[in-house]
């Protein structure tokens, strides 16, 4: 009889406190949780969540969104996150409250949105 080799079950490690990033545009609303290493656990988007269109850029879409992003990270066994929020779009605040209605204690939220100190170059003056 020949040798059947039994391939080890993958062993998913243990996070208790993660980061999580939400991209909100005009678009979409982009989220994704990494430990405090930086290594991206899970990632969900209102795609992938199956929204199509202007139904993207929605406040619901970024609630189901942040939802879904939980079922993942469940196996991981994340308790607490710090949140970091970039971007203007309609889905900020409630990709937040989607985490939180999801069981996620949310230690401290910080905005990174990028905010320009002197703006692009100006046009130059039209000669007529």
């Amino acid at each position: 009889m020949a040798d059947v080799k039994k391939s080890k079950k993958k062993v998913r490690k243990q996070v208790s406190e993660a980061n999580i990033f939400i991209t909100a545009s005009f678009n979409n609303t982009i989220i994704s949780a990494a430990d405090l290493d930086g290594k991206v656990l899970a990632q969900s988007s209102a795609g992938a969540a199956g929204f199509k269109g202007s139904r993207k850029s929605t406040p619901y879409a970024a609630t189901v969104t942040a939802e879904k992003l939980v079922e993942k990270i469940e196996g991981y066994g994340v308790e607490k996150a710090k949140v970091f929020v970039k971007g203007v779009g309609v889905g900020r605040e409630q990709a937040i409250r989607g985490l939180q209605a999801a069981g996620i204690d949310i230690q401290a939220i910080f905005d990174t949105t990028p905010t320009p100190h002197n703006g692009c170059r100006k046009k130059k003056a039209r000669r007529v």
